[in-house]
């Protein structure tokens, strides 16, 4: 019996033909333009929100600001200082109500309720007879404002 001498052949391998490389050259284009579009995309949603959220902020900072400048800004003053009603008979009850901005420390005369520095407070007062009220505002500095005001009592 002979013995076959010859290397046992292998299979060839098949290189990939022009149409292959074809096909692979166009969808490797076509991921890339996919990729770079929606890169693009991304990248001008982002420009379009960010100049959202910029325009919102600044809103908010106008917001704020006519807030504040309601509210007294930075300066130091009674906003307001009413009863009502403005005439009560004996026994019954008025709404004492004041408002300060940046005060410290606010004092009513006479202390028939209890006050405290407040943009707006309504107490509950009840005084026996006619009764003229002064509201003392102190700002951090030392300087004082004052209202004053009258319940008639009947």
């Amino acid at each position: 019996m002979l013995i076959d001498q010859r290397p046992p052949q292998q299979e060839a391998v098949r290189k990939p033909g022009r149409g292959f490389r074809i096909y692979m050259a166009i969808s490797s284009t076509a991921i890339l333009a996919a990729a770079i579009y929606t890169g693009l995309t991304f990248y001008s949603r982002r420009q379009e929100n960010q100049a959202l959220q910029e325009k919102a902020a600044e809103q908010r900072r106008a917001d704020d600001q006519r807030a504040l400048d309601m509210m007294g800004g930075n300066t130091f003053d009674i906003l307001s200082f009413y009863v009502s009603p403005g005439h009560i008979r004996r026994g019954d009850a008025a709404q004492l109500c004041y408002g300060v901005s940046n005060a410290k420390t606010v004092s009513l005369d006479p202390k028939d309720a209890n006050v405290y520095p407040a943009l707006s407070n309504c107490e509950t007062i009840s005084p026996r007879k006619t009764t003229t009220y002064t509201l003392t505002a102190t700002d951090a500095q030392g300087n004082n404002k004052t209202a004053t005001l009258t319940l008639t009592v009947k």
